[in-house]
């Protein structure tokens, strides 16, 4: 495999990033709670850059890349925090009509937990519903929910199911949805790094900044440590990342199943290990609502067990690897 971002990648990376910057700045997320995480307006103009139509064929009016170009864009839709059903609705796009053009958010659940929970309740136009025989596409207005008031992710509302879950319509068989969660998986991994590598960011900035005993903390050894520890993790986890999407690009190169869990799974790792790291570097400050730093914490909570939790997956990979010595 080769994972040297060929041109034309980093100018997508590039291209993605600028625009975050400019339409997606940390107030601006913040402001996004107050309607539910998601503005209609902004959506369109994630659609209009491509976010959800990057895979689909040109002649279906999608840009006609692959999934090692999708997780590009999905990492710096992570570092700029950028919320709203972003996995689910680029997975519905061909599946869902209007899904890739923004004019139909997309929302998601997958019935492997005990508990379901549907993010972003009252924005979202379409339910995809994952289970063991397949994905069907469910109105959400005819799905009763108990709303949470305190969700661990502010700019992630989230509701429970309170009543049986109608059917839908079937889009996929068994087989479908499996390749749409191991997508999920791969999409989601690739916006926990940006998450990750925020936080690195994050953290060292404000380390260069704080002084104590008339030096900068980030002169003081034991952050030093600290933030190395950060960086290796981002990059174990964009090497995993970056074979997840090469891997779903083309499956003759190793295990698509095994590929998707690495990178879910040291993403998760990284994300969670780096934006606790992140508030300890930021003291009794990090804590605060003030500071960015919880902000990337509680995404990355919120991430974790979406499309596989890191112990479901670590669980699966050992499973993989015992059947290939067995």
């Amino acid at each position: 495999m080769d994972f040297e971002l060929s041109a034309d990648q980093v100018a997508l990376q590039d291209g993605v990033r600028n625009f975050c910057e400019g339409r997606f700045t940390i107030d601006t997320v913040r402001r996004l709670e107050a309607s539910g995480g998601i503005d209609r307006g902004l959506w369109t103009e994630l659609a209009e850059m491509g976010v959800f139509s990057l895979r689909l064929p040109e002649d279906d009016g999608g840009v006609g890349l692959g999934w090692a170009d999708a997780v590009l864009a999905f990492e710096e839709l992570g570092r700029a925090l950028v919320p709203g059903p972003l996995v689910w609705t680029q997975l519905a796009a061909g599946l869902v009509p209007g899904a890739a053009t923004g004019e139909t958010i997309v929302g998601g659940l997958d019935r492997d937990g005990e508990v379901a929970l549907v993010e972003f309740p009252g924005a979202i136009d379409v339910l995809l519903v994952l289970d063991e025989h397949g994905a069907f596409r469910v109105d959400p207005r005819s799905v009763v929910l108990r709303s949470i008031d305190a969700p661990l992710d502010p700019l992630t509302p989230v509701a429970e199911v309170a009543g049986l879950l109608p059917r839908g319509d079937q889009l996929l068989d068994a087989e479908g949805a499996t390749a749409l969660r191991w997508q999920g998986a791969a999409l989601t991994a690739g916006y926990l790094l940006g998450v990750s590598e925020a936080s690195t960011d994050l953290a060292v900035a404000y380390s260069r900044e704080r002084v104590q005993f008339d030096r900068p903390i980030a002169a003081f050894q034991a952050l030093k440590h600290l933030m190395a520890d950060m960086l290796v993790r981002t990059e174990v986890a964009r090497g995993a990342v970056y074979a997840a999407g090469v891997t779903l690009d083309d499956p003759s190169v190793g295990s698509v199943e095994r590929a998707v869990g690495s990178a879910k799974l040291t993403a998760a790792e990284a994300a969670l290990g780096n934006t606790k790291t992140s508030v300890q570097i930021h003291g009794g400050m990090g804590y605060t609502w003030e500071v960015d730093a919880h902000l990337h914490l509680k995404r990355a909570y919120a991430l974790e067990p979406q499309f596989g939790s890191r112990d479901e997956w670590a669980e699966r990979i050992a499973e993989l690897l015992d059947a290939l010595v067995a």
